[in-house]
């Protein structure tokens, strides 16, 4: 299997701040949910998934939405990408989807402003009024790194400076 990244957590001082955009909490509240983030997995072997875990619990009642500043960032190698889909079972119990349909985490993310802080946001769509509950620590999305290609006559030159959507800002 080849190997193509590396995660890590973001600052404390890049989360607070975004947690506390997002989360409406105070400094020390955000500091202690950056202390119990752990970085994404995969549970077998064989997964293809790296499960994504949530920083803290949330509940989403249907029709609801949640954006959830992960901690996380993602180094990885040129000609790979990250995209991000909510956990197969959410989406399936739940009709749990992502907003943007699939995330995607370009390899020079890393580098923007926020330190390439990968957020999710998710609303639960389902019809049948469940309410769907996540505890702090389990698995709410999955990220797959998967090759992507060029055209012959790519001319893409630009830096990354911002965040989310900065490259079509032009």
């Amino acid at each position: 299997m080849q190997k193509v990244a590396k995660f890590h957590k973001v600052s404390e001082k890049q989360f607070v701040a975004d947690w506390r955009m997002a989360a409406k909490c105070t400094e020390s509240e955000a500091k202690q949910v950056y202390q119990r983030i752990r970085l994404p997995r995969r549970a077998t072997v064989g997964s293809a998934g790296y499960d994504f875990f949530a920083p803290e619990a949330f509940s989403l009642v249907p029709h609801e939405t949640i954006l959830i500043p992960t901690g996380i960032c993602a180094e990885i190698a040129d000609g790979w990408v990250l995209q991000l889909f909510p956990r197969s079972g959410l989406g399936f119990k739940y009709c749990l989807q992502m907003d943007n349909t699939v995330g995607i985490i370009d390899s020079d993310y890393i580098h923007a402003k926020n330190e390439g802080h990968i957020f999710v946001k998710m609303t639960n769509c389902n019809r049948q009024g469940k309410t769907l509950t996540v505890s702090a620590g389990e698995g709410f999305a999955q990220g797959i790194f998967l090759p992507y290609g060029i055209t012959e006559d790519d001319d893409a030159d630009g830096q990354r400076q911002g965040g989310l959507g900065s490259t079509t800002s032009k």
